[in-house]
């Protein structure tokens, strides 16, 4: 067995004139063969660089279309250095990138997120939902005025129950702050209309401009009591100009009894309204008593003619139905008639029997149905 030659056998030498050497490259031909290479290395690189962009684009990554089946790819057409703009993966990170490893600042936000706006509630300003505050007018007196229901930083809980006893007795002129009485000019002194005490109700002269005491107010509490405006409008058939008018009638308000939110509640002097109503407005008690049966008659009379009007429109619908039915051939009937093409029943009623109960009972002869009669 003869050995394998390594290397390859020499040429052999050549025999005759046609085969020569081959003769070197000139400058010229060197230069044409470099820019050739290069421009293939550079067509190659834009060709790696294409397949590279569409195999990040897409879901899957595809072999290029250079390719043959079964080749095998180039680490650059797979490799996830070139990552997108729009990746939201927080793994694809630029490498040529300096700084430490913050993967939240390449996620970019998703498409319907782009107009968010992210507030830094550190650097904003209250403006108070638009209302005007007392910083924003230091020299409006309204807006720096105390809150009188709310205890001063500067009082202890005891000061500011003394402050409110205070202020109550104050606006009812009761005790220090109780009118005095002139020993000198006793004349000038107000007395009560009914025993003459000096001990008068000062909140009710201020208010409804009448002495009393409290004991005459308790002694007579038909002249003394007090109406509320729905007693004064019901009772005495009295207008809301009329008790609007303060002059006229007046009135001591109080906080309302069925909620605190709800408008304070009028109180009008039992004497002052009853004055007016018989002396001014309808001259005596007994045309008063006219009036009133005069207007609840009248709401009676409306009352049963709504009640005639809809009970007359009920019959006209309910004649207007037996009528449509009659010309559809089925001839009306009453409750509890069987009716058909060929005609409609008629009900023999026997002989009524009176139930435990006290009601009548009645029972057709031929169907069996049972009526009950109530005997007025």
């Amino acid at each position: 067995m003869a050995d394998r030659p390594s290397t390859p056998p020499p040429q052999a030498a050549a025999s005759g004139p046609a085969m020569t050497s081959r003769s070197p490259l000139t400058p010229e031909q060197v230069k044409k063969i470099e820019i050739n290479r290069l421009k293939a290395k550079a067509l190659r690189t834009q060709r790696e660089e294409q397949d590279r962009k569409q195999s990040n684009g897409l879901s899957a990554p595809q072999p290029p279309s250079n390719l043959a089946a079964g080749q095998k790819r180039t680490h650059t057409a797979i490799s996830t250095a070139d990552v997108p703009a729009t990746s939201r993966d927080g793994r694809n990170l630029e490498t040529t990138k300096q700084g430490p490893f913050r993967p939240l600042d390449e996620i970019k936000p998703a498409r319907n997120f782009t107009k968010y706006v992210e507030y830094d509630f550190s650097k904003m300003t209250d403006t108070k939902g638009g209302f005007l505050t007392a910083e924003d007018d230091p020299h409006n007196r309204q807006l720096h005025a105390p809150n009188q229901d709310e205890k001063p930083a500067h009082m202890t809980l005891k000061e500011w129950e003394r402050h409110q006893l205070l202020r109550s007795l104050r606006n009812q002129k009761a005790g220090p702050f109780e009118p005095g009485i002139n020993p000198l000019k006793k004349e000038e002194n107000k007395v009560c209309r009914e025993c003459e005490s000096l001990e008068i109700d000062w909140k009710w002269e201020d208010c409804f401009h009448c002495a009393v005491c409290n004991s005459c107010k308790e002694k007579f509490p038909d002249k003394y009591s007090l109406l509320t405006k729905t007693e004064a409008k019901e009772d005495y058939l009295l207008t809301d100009p009329e008790l609007k008018d303060e002059e006229l009638l007046p009135h001591l308000e109080r906080p309302n009894p069925h909620k605190a939110t709800f408008h304070n509640m009028r109180l009008y002097l039992r004497y002052q309204v009853e004055e007016y109503a018989f002396s001014k407005k309808w001259g005596s008690a007994e045309a008063l008593d006219e009036e009133f049966t005069k207007r609840e008659g009248e709401k009676k009379r409306k009352k049963e003619e709504k009640f005639k009007s809809k009970l007359q429109e009920l019959k006209k619908r309910t004649r207007t139905e037996t009528y449509r039915r009659e010309r559809a051939g089925g001839g009306g009937g009453e409750f509890g008639d069987a009716i058909d093409r060929s005609g409609k029943h008629t009900h023999v009623w026997g002989r009524a029997v009176e139930n435990a109960d006290g009601t009548g009972v009645k029972s057709c002869v031929e169907c069996g149905m049972e009526l009950e009669e109530l005997e007025l």
